[in-house]
């Protein structure tokens, strides 16, 4: 499905984390490194089979930040300490207005945002290890190497 964000700013938000505790998130700490920002939820039987490979790619490097999308917080904290969490920064959008502003249809959903906070590539489905090798490494590669 294609965007009206590609080559856009990442939409501006100010959304608690999904951690207790945290401070809230806001779109400028999206802005220094590029990175992927997966849209995910517990409701989401296709987010239970990307969710290892997103783990992997963490360990690997790849800076992943999660928008827990239309979720309940205690069920997507404890699917994180059960399936283990890759995201640096998770959002919590309980409500879905990150998720409108983003025109998300549902999960998983992963933008590849660059350094300066701009979306540059949308990608619908699993994210598994054929699809990162084949279709997606070599854009986030590319947006390491700007």
């Amino acid at each position: 499905l294609p965007s009206v964000l590609i080559g856009k700013d990442f939409p501006a938000f100010q959304l608690q984390s999904v951690e207790e505790g945290q401070a809230d998130i806001s779109h400028e700490e999206l802005k220094g490194q590029p990175s992927l920002v997966n849209v995910w939820a517990t409701w989401c039987v296709a987010c239970r089979v990307e969710h290892p490979v997103l783990n992997k790619l963490a360990e690997q490097g790849v800076v992943i930040h999660g928008v827990n999308y239309k979720d309940d917080n205690g069920a997507a904290q404890k699917w994180l300490k059960d399936f283990h969490d890759p995201y640096q920064l998770n959002i919590r959008d309980e409500q879905g207005s990150l998720g409108l502003d983003l025109g998300v249809y549902g999960a998983p959903e992963t933008f590849f945002v660059d350094k300066q906070g701009i979306i540059r590539h949308k990608y619908v489905g699993v994210i598994d290890e054929r699809v990162w090798r084949e279709q997606l490494a070599a854009l986030y590669q590319q947006l390491v190497d700007e």
